[in-house]
């Protein structure tokens, strides 16, 4: 129910090239997912709830198979998150997209009581950063991706991804709605949430720090997963590359009073840790140690 302290709070995104693989491998049941997920994602950050959703889907020439699969992928996502798919748009435009090309947006509104407001500006030298497991590259860096393994077949198995490549590139962006959502019944206390998406682990960030403050992440507290060290060897790519593409295993950051780091660990389970600290400012906003 909206109320005088009620706040809608909304949020758009795209898929963008990541839609090129799904093209690829003629696979198109999770890039709907995509979507969904990164923009309830996106207004987690500032405490809200979702409350629906609206799609838009762009082609070169619609191919109705492939919109429902899309579309039916962005439906599940709005189950599971609790939300209304209330419609969207489906165009058609030869004239500005190139054959079998695919763009998919979507908007979301949410809404968040006004005491329950994330304030970034609450941050302290002291706090906590954990951080929770993403479920891979998310939606950002893959016109990078699609450059690195160009001359690689998606379907072959790849022995340390336990999966085919495509499979691994193709895992849709997860939501933390439920653990952002266990933290609060948990009585914690959310200073900042930070969805890491394009500018990665080191500049997304930036945004919260308060003048004064730099974010300390300890990279010895996480073993990078498969897919983003076969990326790096295989695409020759730096480490300050990496770390300002991708995620790199760490989808959301959330930042605590360091009291409560046992209890929220407790709470979020095996996928999260504690990636570091909030500091006194020192050379960068973001100190990867």
């Amino acid at each position: 129910t909206l109320g005088p302290d009620s706040i809608l709070v909304a949020a758009t995104g795209g898929v963008g090239t990541k839609t090129r693989l799904a093209t690829a491998m003629n696979r198109f049941d999770t890039v709907g997912h995509d979507i969904v997920n990164h923009c309830i994602n996106d207004i987690l950050e500032q405490g809200a709830r979702p409350l629906f959703f609206l799609d838009r889907l762009a082609t070169n020439r619609s191919e109705p198979l492939i919109a429902a699969t899309i579309v039916g992928g962005m439906a599940a996502a709005c189950r599971l998150a609790g939300i209304a798919l209330l419609g969207g748009e489906t165009a058609e435009m030869p004239d500005i997209y190139k054959k079998d090309a695919l763009d998919i947006g979507g908007s979301i509104v949410g809404v968040v009581q006004r005491d329950e407001l994330i304030d970034h500006s609450t941050l302290d030298i002291g706090d906590a950063v954990l951080a929770i497991k993403s479920s891979g590259l998310h939606t950002n860096g893959y016109s990078l991706v699609r450059q690195v393994f160009k001359h690689w077949n998606l379907d072959d198995r790849v022995a340390a991804l336990g999966t085919s490549l495509g499979n691994a590139l193709l895992e849709p962006h997860r939501s933390y709605l439920s653990e952002i959502t266990r933290l609060r019944s948990a009585g914690i206390a959310i200073r900042s949430l930070v969805h890491i998406t394009a500018g990665g682990l080191a500049e997304n960030p930036v945004r919260v720090l308060p003048d004064g403050a730099t974010l300390r992440i300890d990279r010895a507290t996480w073993r990078v997963p498969a897919l983003f060290a076969l990326l790096q060897s295989q695409g020759n790519v730096t480490d300050e590359e990496m770390f300002r593409t991708f995620n790199m295993g760490a989808g959301m950051l959330v930042v605590i009073r360091s009291e409560d780091t046992a209890t929220a660990l407790q709470t979020l389970g095996p996928d999260a840790w504690r990636i570091g600290e909030i500091v006194a400012r020192e050379d960068e906003p973001v100190l990867l140690a």
